[in-house]
């Protein structure tokens, strides 16, 4: 999937050459094989393959679908007859190839760059994006598929991992692959709370939705991220998608680790997809200038309201350092976030990340926090943003907050 990827820590703890004769001139002669089709009859062409490989997909046409492939590539056509019938239960409102490139390997073979867009029906208010490599065969005049590939990250969707069973809600859907109805539904319920629950908080998204994919393993996640799953063990969801300020540019996906997911009681697992749902809602206003702990802060921050449970209890790690060390001397940097980095030190800055946003509601109210959010946000850049807004919104400077926060941190969890 294409996009930032976000996350919680949640279950760490619970385990937790075209045109080549062109330059020639007159060299070629009737001696030659036939020139390649021009760049613009080709390109042309092989859009209308790929038009009709789209509408044979979304038409549930079987026969149209292996049509477009190589004749004779039995590899090939049953991978791909199995993922036409893996895709069954999904509900598809759309599915499109945009043809970005074409590179001509020989005259009667060609790559094609494409932008793979679709939709969820009734819950993707945007395309879902990846980006893909097409291989191309032209025989007898005209073209056909040969292979079909990521364009780069190696990433997979769900439905080239098994047969996907959908499990459809007002306001979530649960696509899982390699997982019982019983589970599914349990997620999905717990994913209608947390529409439910980030959409009484932040008004500016409307028509909240989530798309939740519920992989077969640690090792699926990782296939559906294109990054090693090793990386997410003990993160028991992430969710990803791209946006620019006030656009949403591709529809997220909140996608779940089910190894780590399982292990968490059921409070855990109400706030894993609680917080990465926020994630989904914050989308058009969380740009490149806002930094980590805001992000990841009020996605807690939303997770964890109306919870009576203590900060002593919700940030166990950062309240062991801060008793033995004091606290931070910065509130906590991007690269504090990488999953792959120490376990503590992630858990420490979505812990500071959130008791800083905690500390802006109790001293001023939430108006306050969500406008500082978006004002951050709307900032052009990284530098200054954070600054600008804590003059805006809350009368006071990086360094003062950053005392305040420090203090703060000693009063709930010294």
């Amino acid at each position: 999937m294409g996009g930032h990827a976000s996350g919680g820590r949640y279950g760490r703890r619970a385990v937790l050459g075209l045109g080549l004769g062109a330059g020639l001139g007159g060299a070629l002669t009737a001696s030659c094989a036939a020139p390649a089709a021009p760049a613009d009859t080709a390109a042309r062409d092989v859009r209308r393959l790929l038009a009709k490989r789209a509408a044979a997909l979304l038409g549930r046409d079987r026969q149209a679908c292996l049509d477009v492939l190589e004749p004779g590539a039995d590899g090939l056509r049953a991978a791909q007859e199995r993922e036409f019938e893996n895709l069954a239960a999904v509900p598809l409102a759309s599915w499109e190839y945009r043809l970005t490139g074409l590179d001509r390997t020989g005259g009667a073979t060609a790559t094609a760059r494409v932008e793979h867009r679709y939709r969820i029906d009734g819950y993707d208010t945007v395309p879902a994006v990846t980006w893909r490599r097409i291989d191309l065969l032209r025989q007898g005049g005209q073209w056909c598929i040969t292979g079909d590939r990521p364009e780069r990250s190696g990433s997979q969707e769900i439905w080239q991992q098994g047969p996907v069973t959908a499990v459809r809600g007002r306001h979530a859907i649960v696509l899982g692959a390699g997982q019982d109805g019983k589970r599914l539904r349990a997620v999905a319920e717990n994913a209608e709370r947390a529409v439910a629950a980030v959409a009484d908080v932040w008004k500016r998204e409307r028509d909240l939705a989530a798309v939740l994919l519920v992989p077969p393993s640690l090792g699926g996640m990782g296939a559906l991220l294109g990054s090693p799953a090793a990386g997410y063990r003990g993160i028991a969801a992430v969710t990803t998608g791209a946006g620019r300020a006030g656009k949403r540019t591709s529809a997220d996906r909140v996608i779940v680790n089910p190894e780590a997911y399982d292990v968490l009681g059921a409070a855990g697992q109400q706030v894993v997809l609680t917080h990465e749902t926020t994630h989904v809602a914050t989308r058009t206003d969380t740009t490149a200038a806002t930094p980590m702990w805001l992000s990841e802060g009020f996605a807690d921050w939303v997770a964890y309201r109306g919870s009576d449970r203590t900060p002593a209890r919700i940030a166990p790690e950062l309240r062991r350092a801060v008793r033995r060390d004091g606290p931070p001397a910065a509130l906590p940097a991007d690269d504090d976030f990488r999953f792959a980095g120490d376990a503590d030190r992630l858990a420490g800055a979505y812990e500071g990340g959130w008791l800083a946003c905690r500390m802006i509601v109790e001293r001023t109210d939430e108006r306050t926090l969500f406008a500082f959010y978006v004002s951050v946000g709307r900032h052009p850049q990284r530098d200054g943003a954070v600054e600008r807004a804590l003059h805006t919104e809350l009368g006071t400077t990086l360094d003062g907050f950053t005392a305040q926060w420090r203090s703060y941190l000693r009063e709930v969890l010294g």
